[in-house]
């Protein structure tokens, strides 16, 4: 047999070791009466029993999920007495532990041998000091939120698996989701960093230099993504032209030099300027560390029809190409060689102006499929499709970006009747899962609408305790966010409940699973026609729940779909550990992210993106679609041809390429995923089978963005189980 490992309470991996099974269980079979005792070959036999069903699994399983199959194995031989002993003991042995519930995982992350810490977050490198103490602070966080600050019910089904209560190792402090930076006030209008006053500047540079400063600091404000548009940095490339030009004319005074001369020159030295201030937003986004341990998880919005005027939009155009230039080059890592970084992440617009061959901003559209090719991004919004689906009290449809990978605001205007999304965040998610509510009905249609309404409200008590969580937090909790300019210009002292309120902030109803749950219920997936309807109308009831509960608290609930990271992995095993093994529903290490097609349907491209977009309608706050493709770099028109389609027929998509580099041979194709000795998945040059994580360099898109840090089992074979659609 492979080696097994197991996962203890603590988070570390070891080696399954089954004389620990018969250990426990010789110890509550002394202490039993005689009669009531087991043989010893009934004891092995047992343990033979549990071992197998650990490895029919796939996956290391958890100490806990060990001692349930061993509470089974007794009661199914009918030992009840035996049974209870081994409960009772167990219970015990928890009670102690509740005494402490973070020694045992803090100490795991110092060492670095807590496994499902260390996969926790693929931008995170689990061995640096910041990231260690960003976990520790959140082990804290969570150990408080689980015993305090949260009631027990709601505990009890996120540990089950039946809801997530997203970024609990937050909650303890009174932080909000993501948000849109108003970039273009703070820019305007002046701001504050670090008690230093900031004034409007003077130059595109200046410009480029303060919104890296703004953006890690809002990434240390909050737990999610945040965006900004380059459209608030276009107005001071003309400031910098005026300059320029006023600089060139005096040192050519004396040579009397033509004024196309000196324009030729000027725009020359415009350029090198653009030039440096995006090399000055990439370079300081990838090597900036917010106090969270990560580069600030920032979203670049690149949208033409921003602009304000004919020669703004002029200006933004030159800083898109310059942006897609530097992003196709990538960054250099530490052998120097060029390699895709996972931030900022580059949404590109889809418009009028540059979506057919005779517009005039067509090259911009070329040049981000060549990026797309290379290096994954940017993702792609239809105007088009947008402004059907976002549309405000007044009637009028919005084109604008999310808060990080995913996460949508809801049409707002605002008191003036002016529409109003920058300066606008969200409160928080909590996530049902779909598949639970499906299994937990047996199949019977009238039970699962039951239950699912029942978790439902679970879920609304959830999300109600995000919301009162942010109830009379003080703007000086956070200055940058709350009184100079990124969300809000609000008194010191004051509180920020006024933005909880009204539509001006979101709060999330994430779902997960749905090709699991219609697979449970109707035997197919939801691409099939008889299956479909009750794919949407599970969708419509989530929706109508979130309108309940706006009209009931003046707080917009809107549905998102979820950007499952380790909680696709979570969620399995829980589901595995409560229903056993089903085929097509419960037997991988995953689950299906929100409403997408499930990675292993074969389905092409374009069938798959017009399929999706009905469901993204239905998806208010957030949700993205991708088609999975093979190396594209040498098919330029395949990849225009989608973004054609993209802009017809859906709002949000990406394409998801492979970038990769093998630091000991230099491949850079596709590095690959293999089963080890042990059965567990790893990554694997194909030219020189190098394995070590650490010597080579991988990148894919896992959530709506790019992870560069490696993934749990769950999501690694999700990845290798994924089908190409193109």
């Amino acid at each position: 047999m492979k080696e097994m490992k197991i996962i203890k309470r603590s988070g570390q991996e070891v080696v399954f070791d089954k004389e620990k099974i018969t250990a426990a269980i010789r110890k509550a079979n002394k202490e039993v009466g005689e009669r009531h005792r087991i043989s010893e070959g009934a004891l092995q036999a047992i343990v033979d029993t549990v071992t197998e069903e650990c490895a029919r699994l796939g996956r290391s399983p958890h100490v806990e999920e060990i001692q349930d199959m061993v509470e089974n194995r007794l009661m199914a031989s009918m030992s009840f007495v035996l049974a209870r002993k081994y409960i009772t003991y167990r219970y015990t042995r928890a009670l102690v532990r509740k005494v402490n519930t973070t020694d045992a995982q803090i100490l795991t992350l110092i060492e670095c041998n807590n496994e499902e810490v260390k996969q926790e977050n693929s931008n995170k490198n689990p061995t640096v000091n910041s990231v260690q103490r960003d976990y520790m602070a959140g082990e804290v966080s969570k150990d408080l939120t689980r015993r305090i600050l949260l009631p027990e019910d709601i505990v009890a089904a996120h540990d089950q698996g039946i809801i997530h209560f997203h970024d609990a190792d937050y909650f303890a402090q009174h932080m909000h989701n993501c948000d849109l930076v108003n970039l273009e006030d703070m820019l305007q209008n002046g701001t504050v960093i670090s008690g230093t006053l900031i004034e409007k500047p003077h130059s595109f540079s200046t410009a480029c230099n303060i919104a890296t400063q703004i953006i890690a600091q809002v990434a240390s404000n909050q737990y999610g993504g945040q965006s900004i548009s380059l459209t608030h940095l276009a107005p001071f490339v003309d400031i910098s032209r005026k300059k320029i030009r006023k600089e060139v004319a005096e040192e050519l005074s004396e040579i009397g030099a033509s004024e196309t001369q000196i324009a030729e020159i000027a725009e020359k030295r415009l350029l090198d300027e653009i030039r440096r201030g995006i090399q000055t937003i990439q370079y300081q986004v990838v090597t900036l560390l917010t106090t969270n341990g990560q580069a600030p998880f920032v979203t670049v919005f690149m949208y033409l029809n921003e602009a304000r005027n004919e020669q703004e939009k002029a200006d933004l155009a030159l800083i898109i190409e310059e942006t897609l230039k530097q992003r196709i080059k990538g960054v250099k890592n530490e052998s120097g060689v060029w390699i895709t970084p996972a931030f900022p992440k580059l949404i590109y617009v889809l418009e009028p102006d540059n979506i057919s061959e005779d517009q005039p901003y067509w090259y911009l559209t070329e040049l981000a499929a060549r990026c797309t090719a290379k290096r994954m991004v940017p993702d792609y919004i239809s105007e088009k499709k947008m402004l059907e689906f976002k549309v405000d009290q007044n009637g009028e449809g919005h084109c604008f970006t999310c808060m990080g990978c995913r996460s949508f605001l809801t049409p707002y205007v605002d008191e003036e009747g002016k529409p109003k999304y920058y300066g606008r965040f969200n409160q928080g998610v909590v996530t049902i899962n779909l598949v639970d509510v499906a299994l937990s009905s047996g199949r019977d249609e009238t039970k699962f609408w039951e239950i699912f309404d029942e978790r439902l409200e679970l879920c609304y008590r959830a999300l109600m305790q995000r919301h009162n969580r942010l109830l009379g937090t003080l703007s000086d909790a956070a200055p940058i966010l709350w009184q100079y300019g990124a969300l809000a210009r609000l008194k010191k002292g004051e509180t920020i409940d006024k933005l909880l309120f009204g539509g001006y902030s979101t709060i999330s109803l994430g779902y997960a699973g749905l090709y699991e749950c219609v697979k449970h219920m109707t035997g197919k997936s939801h691409t099939d026609d008889e299956a479909k309807p009750f794919a949407l109308a599970v969708m419509k009831r989530m929706n109508d729940k979130c309108k309940e509960w706006k009209e009931k608290e003046n707080i917009d609930f809107s549905l998102y779909g979820t950007p499952l990271e380790s909680t696709t992995y979570k969620f399995a095993k829980c589901l595995q550990k409560r229903f056993g093994i089903i085929p097509g529903v419960t037997d991988k290490n995953y689950i299906t992210n929100s409403y997408h097609v499930h990675v292993t349907e074969e389905i092409d491209a374009f069938t798959k993106l017009k399929f999706e977009s009905e469901f993204q309608q239905l998806s208010p706050g957030g949700a993205i679609s991708y088609v999975e493709v093979p190396n594209m770099q040498d098919n330029i028109p395949a990849v225009l041809s989608v973004m054609k389609f993209i802009y017809e027929n859906i709002m949000y998509a990406e394409l998801n390429t492979k970038s990769d580099y093998c630091q000991i041979c230099g491949f850079d194709g596709e590095i690959r995923i293999q089963k080890d000795e042990a059965g567990k998945l790893v990554w694997e040059c194909p030219h020189c089978h190098n394995r070590d994580q650490a010597k080579m360099n991988v990148a894919r898109r896992t959530c709506g963005y790019i992870g560069t840090q490696y993934w749990n089992q769950g999501r690694t074979q999700e990845i290798q189980d994924r089908v190409l659609h193109l």
